[in-house]
């Protein structure tokens, strides 16, 4: 008899690598708790019993993703100085590219639990560090209304990364890096 891929205190983290790789496959309507349990090599009961059901499951990757998220999003920033709001956004461009299934139930309200105490504090952690950034800029870049202009940057890097991230947004011969910086720039310059 062959060894179970699955040792005891992995099963989370077997379950949710699962679940990212068939979602980055076949999208998340096609998840089933029951493929996830045969991808993982667990019984078909284990992953229900660890995070409830479909949504559970996806309400922690959600929070997974929020969470690497903000690891991406501190590791821009230098002590003692202002994050700089364009290299978060290209963070933010990157992530989605590297992490499309977190990417994709993130924003998805509809299959997270969008109350839940874990994805609301990850999310939370993120917005923070975006806030910051905001708050770094100029009176003259930012306006009147900070919380605005935190909305804008976020809405800006989410859109441009799920157009890339998509392949509805050609750049051409730059990289995307580059054009989500020379944007940023175009909205976030002094007025």
């Amino acid at each position: 008899m062959e060894p179970h891929p699955y040792h005891h205190g992995d099963l989370r983290r077997a379950v949710l690598d699962a679940a990212a790789e068939a979602i980055r496959e076949r999208g998340i309507a096609a998840l089933s708790l029951r493929d996830l349990a045969r991808r993982a090599g667990v019984s078909h009961a284990a992953p229900a019993h660890h995070f409830g059901d479909k949504s559970g499951l996806l309400t922690a990757l959600a929070a997974e993703g929020f969470d690497l998220l903000t690891d991406s999003f501190a590791a821009a920033s230098d002590p003692g100085r202002p994050t700089d709001l364009a290299e978060m956004g290209v963070r933010f461009v990157r992530f989605a590219q590297a992490h499309p299934a977190h990417f994709q139930v993130m924003y998805d309200r509809e299959v997270v639990r969008v109350d839940d105490p874990q994805l609301t504090a990850a999310r939370d952690r993120a917005g923070r560090l975006l806030g910051a950034a905001v708050a770094g800029l100029s009176a003259e870049q930012r306006g009147e209304d900070p919380a605005l202009a935190a909305t804008a940057a976020w809405a800006l890097a989410y859109g441009f990364a799920a157009l890339c991230s998509s392949g509805n947004l050609d750049v051409g011969p730059r990289s995307p890096d580059e054009v989500f910086r020379s944007v940023t720039g175009l909205i976030f310059r002094g007025r």
